[in-house]
């Protein structure tokens, strides 16, 4: 399956499928027409069943420059807040689709980019890959709810209010970014991410995104019971048995080695 629009791309190869920001000549630059394409692409991935993992990347040496802000030139401010709820939209999106989603990134990631990465599973970045967050700077309000979930709150609003560049190593530190991988294997670490997500049982993996997104919103002791519903879920499956399996004839392999 291969769809083109001209703000995002997707294509699928088995059970991988690829979303591609699409607007290089902008920098990827997050316009209304990009934000309603991410939302349909990503709620249509998660309506498909051969799906099993979702790589969002973009194409051009710029992840993404932020909003596109020259769309708003001659708007008034009930488009200005119609927009933004667009935005949302597609965050939200991308947070909601139950299949595994990996962010690949490379070169500068800037406000609205930011809030694209953080609605993923988790970000795979280069080393010439940096963070941005100035919307205070250009007189409005972002990312202040995601950013202060991944590096708590006054990491937030230091970012927020300096508007400074945050190299890649730092956004690792700070947990922002999962692995750090040289510029020309971005693309050969994220198909082997895909490969090792695809073949895993797909209820087990789901219901793992799932428990880890649902204990996050609560205390510890309604996580356990959130993960024990799930496990309850797996073992009434009985697709658990191929899991086992597959982990005794790796263990055989080795030992005949």
């Amino acid at each position: 399956m291969t769809s083109t629009q001209d703000a995002v791309s997707v294509t699928q190869d088995g059970a991988i499928a690829r979303i591609v920001l699409n607007r290089p000549q902008a920098r990827n630059a997050l316009n209304l027409e990009m934000c309603v394409a991410l939302r349909e692409a990503f709620q249509r991935m998660d309506a498909e069943p051969d799906i099993r993992v979702v790589l969002l990347s973009a194409k051009g040496p710029v992840f993404c420059a932020g909003a596109d802000l020259k769309e708003r030139a001659g708007k008034d401010e009930a488009w200005v807040i119609a927009r933004r709820h667009a935005s949302f939209a597609a965050y939200d999106a991308i947070g909601r689709c139950g299949k595994p989603v990996i962010a690949l990134t490379q070169g500068p990631v800037v406000g609205s980019g930011g809030e694209i990465l953080m609605s993923c599973d988790f970000v795979v970045a280069t080393e010439k890959t940096t963070f941005r967050f100035p919307e205070p700077q250009w007189g409005t309000v972002g990312a202040t709810q995601r950013l202060q979930r991944v590096i708590g709150r006054m990491g937030a609003k230091e970012l927020l209010f300096t508007g400074r560049t945050m190299p890649a190593e730092e956004a690792y530190r700070r947990g922002l970014v999962a692995r750090i991988v040289p510029d020309e294997t971005l693309a050969q670490v994220g198909q082997e991410i895909a490969e090792s997500i695809a073949s895993a049982p797909p209820l087990a993996m789901a219901l793992t995104k799932q428990a880890v997104d649902l204990g996050h919103e609560t205390n510890l002791a309604n996580g356990i019971r959130i993960e024990m519903a799930a496990i309850e879920r797996c073992l009434a499956d009985g697709g658990w048995r191929s899991g086992i399996e597959k982990f005794s004839e790796a263990i055989g392999s080795k030992g005949g080695k």
